[in-house]
């Protein structure tokens, strides 16, 4: 019996090697896509942090403010209304940046990356757990929004609601994904601008003024640049995934420019406020982040330098939301 232990080890040894889908390396994919922690060191509270991606929480903070100051100058605040939708816009960025996780790992999306590790993915959270966490996000952005249904008396507005919360789960989810089609910049343009800024005000005002329009218009070029630098990022890999990304569909270079007039077309709104709030013109000075970025995104050569556009980006909307509100309201 004794004898039989090493060949049974070694032999053990050679079907796991021989796996079919086995990976060099010690990558292990199948494992990420079970869900089964045990593939990898189980995620810590910092890993669940990362996963939240808190730097893109930018995209839900500025159209809401932006929204508000809107609504301030075209008859008050509503200050609970206005807390709910930006709980709202966290609890939904959160949710789908979870959902993203979920979704690409158990696709084996994320089997390629050579960035941060992603919790279902790298196996270190149960595909289960990643998706439980998620559904969570969506279920309590549901209910802080059918709160503001509550107070502001449309509830038409649940069907917006429901699409939003829909959108967040297609964009990697199900059987059709539209962020594997390069649909997904569009998307951010519309509910991370448009439908976040708009409706905030809407919400609290009872009116949807061109202002607002605009102003989401600003903050849905910032969050269809976000989503797109990251995608030039993860380009190489996402084309080998077979993820057709607005970056894989347009190539490297045609990204990197429309990535560049993204930015030059959010300034050029901006210069509508600029006309007719006196304290406006002080946003552009937020070009201090934003015309770096685009140098880096232009001449970057490594994943490490689109990563920190990625950062200034993100930054960059920020600033712009909250200065652009701050010269609104006051």
């Amino acid at each position: 019996m004794a004898t039989k232990r090493p060949a049974t080890k070694t032999s053990s040894s050679k079907r796991s090697s021989g796996r079919p889908g086995g990976r060099p390396g010690g990558s292990r994919p199948s494992a990420a896509r079970s869900g089964n922690p045990a593939a990898a060191s189980r995620a810590t509270w910092r890993d669940w942090l990362a996963g939240a991606r808190l730097r893109t929480l930018s995209l839900a903070v500025a159209p809401v403010a932006l929204g508000t100051a809107v609504a301030h100058v075209n008859g008050g605040v509503d200050v609970p209304v206005a807390i709910l939708c930006l709980a709202v816009a966290v609890l939904l960025q959160v949710g789908v940046n979870f959902a993203n996780d979920y979704s690409d790992g158990v696709r084996g999306t994320d089997a390629l990356r050579v960035g941060p590790r992603r919790l279902t993915g790298s196996g270190a959270a149960p595909a289960r757990t990643v998706l439980t966490v998620a559904l969570v996000f969506f279920g309590l952005g549901a209910l802080a929004g059918l709160a503001i249904v509550a107070l502001s008396g449309h509830w038409w507005l649940l069907l917006v609601g429901a699409v939003a919360i829909a959108a967040a789960w297609f964009y990697t989810g199900g059987r059709r994904p539209y962020g594997y089609t390069g649909l997904g910049e569009l998307v951010a343009f519309v509910f991370f601008g448009l439908v976040a800024t708009v409706g905030t005000t809407f919400v609290q005002v009872d009116q949807a003024p061109l202002d607002a329009v605009l102003a989401g218009v600003i903050a849905g070029l910032f969050a269809a640049a976000v989503m797109l630098v990251n995608n030039i990022r993860d380009r190489g890999q996402d084309a080998v995934a077979g993820k057709r990304t607005l970056a894989v569909r347009l190539g490297d270079r045609g990204a990197r420019i429309l990535f560049a007039v993204l930015l030059v077309a959010a300034y050029g709104v901006l210069v509508w406020f600029a006309l007719l709030y006196v304290n406006a013109p002080y946003v552009f000075f937020t070009l201090l982040v934003s015309a770096p970025v685009v140098l880096i995104v232009l001449l970057a050569k490594t994943s490490g330098e689109l990563v920190l556009a990625l950062k200034l980006t993100s930054l960059a909307a920020l600033l712009t939301g909250l200065g652009l509100a701050a010269a609104i309201a006051f």
